[in-house]
């Protein structure tokens, strides 16, 4: 069997984030160093990403570069950004590759919005799953966990949650490389009895399936996704985003903290000069958005999503990510999931799916 590797094309909305090229297309080129089978499909506007590619004379050679009329603005909202920039726009001409074969996975550190609504529209839905939702891979005390949903849709019922937790599950043994992942719904009691009903029914439902590929750990409440007991963490978009919110403001305070309780005296600014670089390791391995490359999972294709303000190392980051889960066949994995949970042998009799 041959070592060389399967070429594994992507996607980029160039134009996306706040640096747009600069960033985008240096992060391509670190990605493409590690993973020399990379190869790109480049979406933006010739004037802004020619002059900049032209600097990447490899990269360059080995991508195709498709020019497009716009760019979807980061402050845009969803509902104009579709109106506006479908088939038009950078974002959407390179989903587009996704949805005709051309790309295995896209990237984009544009509107989050404007790329759930496109992705959702262009993509459409796997075949059983109603809702997105955006997964992000969380720093723990035992080292990283994946949570979702953390924003791509508010509220959830406990079919929606059933689902998150089959996706989650898949993306665990994708991303980590785990026969079993460890899955827990994110409650405020462990205790049976609490929390919502659609909790408690997904709960049980979870429970039923006793699917091979989760380990299903029951709930769990929100220290835990510090303290790192389950490797994936399923809650709905609302809930979701704000403990990634807090999480990320939380790191960023106690970042504060060190740098005045340092400064106080002349011997504690002579040792944060010291501890200047463990303090700063410290707060990034604390903050759950210092982990670039959230993934959209429910659709028909892999959608990266990088942090709108990364640098070239972050962009590269999601790219990796996207790498690994194209890689790992996660589409396969959700879709093999869910072909034994809702249309096989692990569905309940009597179940209407």
């Amino acid at each position: 069997m041959s070592n060389k590797a399967k070429t594994i094309t992507i996607a980029l909305d160039v134009m996306g984030g706040d640096k747009g090229p600069e960033v985008v297309l240096a992060g391509a080129e670190l990605s493409r160093r590690r993973y020399p089978e990379i190869r790109y499909v480049l979406h933006g506007e010739e004037a802004a990403v020619l002059p900049v590619l032209d600097q990447y004379e490899r990269l360059k050679a080995e991508s195709v570069f498709h020019p497009c009329e716009m760019s979807i603005s980061m402050d845009a909202k969803p509902s104009q950004a579709l109106r506006k920039g479908r088939r038009v726009s950078g974002m959407w001409k390179a989903l587009e590759s996704v949805k005709t074969g051309e790309a295995d996975v896209m990237v984009s550190a544009g509107n989050t919005g404007a790329l759930m609504a496109m992705a959702r529209f262009c993509l459409r839905m796997m075949p059983g799953i109603e809702r997105p939702a955006l997964a992000a891979v969380w720093p723990n005390l035992q080292g990283e966990s994946i949570v979702l949903d953390v924003g791509a849709t508010i509220g959830a019922d406990s079919e929606a949650l059933v689902d998150y937790a089959l996706m989650g599950s898949a993306m665990a043994r994708a991303l980590f490389d785990l026969d079993r992942p460890r899955v827990g719904l994110l409650n405020i009691g462990v205790e049976e009895v609490k929390g919502l009903e659609e909790i408690r029914s997904a709960g049980t439902r979870l429970k039923e399936i006793n699917l091979p590929g989760m380990d299903y750990r029951g709930f769990v409440e929100g220290d835990d996704l510090g303290r790192g007991g389950v490797d994936v963490v399923v809650t709905e978009g609302f809930t979701g985003n704000i403990a990634l919110k807090s999480a990320e403001g939380t790191a960023r305070q106690v970042g504060t903290y060190l740098r005045e309780a340092m400064s106080r005296t002349l011997m504690a600014r002579i040792g944060y000069l010291f501890a200047k670089q463990a303090f700063r390791r410290l707060r990034d391995k604390m903050d759950p958005g210092k982990v670039n490359g959230a993934v959209f999972l429910g659709l028909n294709g892999i959608v990266i999503k990088s942090h709108g303000g990364t640098d070239a190392e972050g962009f590269a980051s999601a790219i990796d990510v996207g790498h690994n889960m194209i890689r790992n066949s996660l589409q396969q994995k959700i879709a093999t999931d869910l072909e034994k949970t809702r249309f096989g042998e692990l569905a309940p009799t009597g179940d209407s799916k």
